[in-house]
Formats: structure tokens, sequence, C-alpha cells
């Protein structure tokens, strides 16, 4: 009885469905209306989204955007790494209660504790801030979130497996590079995408650390939202949800085939 289907549940799940999927249509749809209205349908039309590609600050700011969130996504990506190597390969250390707790300690800290913490940090170095500091400020709430991906994915890795590369000739560096990061390089991917994801989300701890010339895509969108939805708006977060469906899309069929792959291997060994 408690595995089948009753209408309550089905009214439950199209319901929450609707509410968080209802407004994205109807976002995604009226990018394409005519009317600079956006609430009054005057037709389809494309014209926005030339607008948007004329329109230099919302350019700007997507620039400003994506090179925040590659350098970011890939510093964390590696220094998240080495952290989840440090937590479970060195069970034993001086200060491992305290590393722990300053790795994980942003998955809980609220954004604006976070991002006012960092700006007091750069003006009492007496640092500009502007691209840099964002990109700082990205990297420190990021990074403990692929630790902890990665550090999921090394708890079951087999260390059998690097011991016999060091038996075979190969250095510990060699080994880790031969071995246990091919056999971990889905979660260090996956830990890159969540922290790219966030970085292009974030709009909080980018407000406090931006400066001149720093504007993010997300800032920019709050300022002109707070003046009035704009059509362009609309064509800027249309595309942005084409980009993130056919990134999932892809990973989704890239695992797919990996798991046949790995089925087929199976069946012939």
């Amino acid at each position: 009885m408690s595995g089948r289907w009753t209408w309550f549940n089905v009214s439950s799940v199209v319901l929450g469905f609707a509410f968080l999927y209802i407004p994205i249509l109807l976002l995604v749809i009226y990018s394409f209306n005519e009317s600079r209205l956006v609430t009054v349908w005057a037709g389809f039309s494309t014209r926005w989204y030339v607008e948007m590609f004329n329109n230099e600050g919302l350019m700007d700011a997507a620039w400003v955007t994506i090179r925040v969130a590659l350098v970011a996504a890939t510093v964390a990506t590696v220094l998240g790494t080495l952290a989840a190597l440090s937590l479970v390969r060195h069970t034993r250390f001086t200060g491992r209660t305290l590393f722990t707790g300053m790795v994980y300690a942003p998955l809980v800290m609220p954004e604006v504790i976070t991002g006012l913490s960092l700006l007091l940090l750069f003006v009492s170095i007496n640092m500009d801030r502007g691209f840099w500091t964002v990109t700082l400020a990205h990297i420190t709430f990021s990074l403990c979130f692929v630790a902890v991906v990665v550090q999921s994915r090394l708890v079951s890795f087999d260390m059998s497996l690097e011991e016999a590369a060091q038996d075979l000739g190969c250095t510990p560096f060699e080994a880790f590079w031969k071995v246990t990061l091919p056999v971990i390089f889905p979660a260090v991917i996956s830990g890159w995408m969540l922290a790219f994801t966030l970085s292009l989300d974030d709009l909080v701890i980018a407000s406090f650390t931006s400066g001149p010339g720093a504007t993010t895509l997300p800032m920019k969108i709050y300022s002109q939202v707070r003046l009035g939805v704009t059509p362009e708006i609309n064509a800027v977060c249309t595309i942005l949800i084409g980009l993130v469906a056919i990134g999932v899309i892809t990973a989704t069929l890239i695992n797919k085939r990996r798991m046949v792959m790995d089925a087929r291997l199976r069946e012939a060994d």
C-alpha cells in the first residue's frame, strides 16, 4: 500500500512541479514577445535577442561572470581536491579538526556573513575591489563544495591500486597522476561543474566584493529588475536556461554511455 501512487501524491507532485516550472516556461515564452511590455503578448519575435547582444552593459557583465567562474572553478577544484586528499589520506595530524572546520565552514555560513567578512578583509589589506576580489571570494566559498564531492569518491577508493603502481616503480606523484586521478576524475569534474555553477549564480557575495568594472551578470540583472523587468532580461535568462539544460543533458548522456560501456565490459569478462 505504501508503494502505490494515490491521488494526493500525484496531485502534490504535479502542483509542485507546476509551481517550479510554469514561471520558467512563461519567462521563456515572453522572451519571444514583440511588445516591450512583458505582460502583454503582441506576437512572436526575436528582436530582444538582437537587442540583448547589442547591449554592451549586459555583454560586459556576462563576460566578467564567465571569466570569474572559469578561474574560480579551476582554482577551487585544485584546492578542494588537495583538501579532500588531506582529509582522507591523513586521518591524524596536528590541527586536523581546525582544518576540517575551516574547509566545511562556508557550507553552513550565511552568504551575507561570508561576503561581509571578505569585504572587511579586502578593506583591511587595502586591496582594490574588482575582478580579482570577486574571484577570490568565489574560490573561498566554492572550494568546500569541491572538497565534499571529491572526498565522497576518495572514501571508496581502493588504495591497493595506488600501492601496486608504486611497487611497479611509480613515484607517489606518478601513482596519483596515472592511477588515482583517472579513477576520481568524474568526481573532480562534478566538483568543477558545481563550483562553476555556484559562481555563475552568486549575487550576495559578489555584491560585497565587486568594484567598478567588475559587475557580474546576476548583479546586472538584479539592478535592472528593480527598475522593472524588460524583454532583454527574459532573453538573457532564456539563454542561461538553455545552456544549463544542454549541460545537464550532455552530462546525463555521457554518464549513460559510460554505464553501458561498463556493463559491456563486465559481460565480456
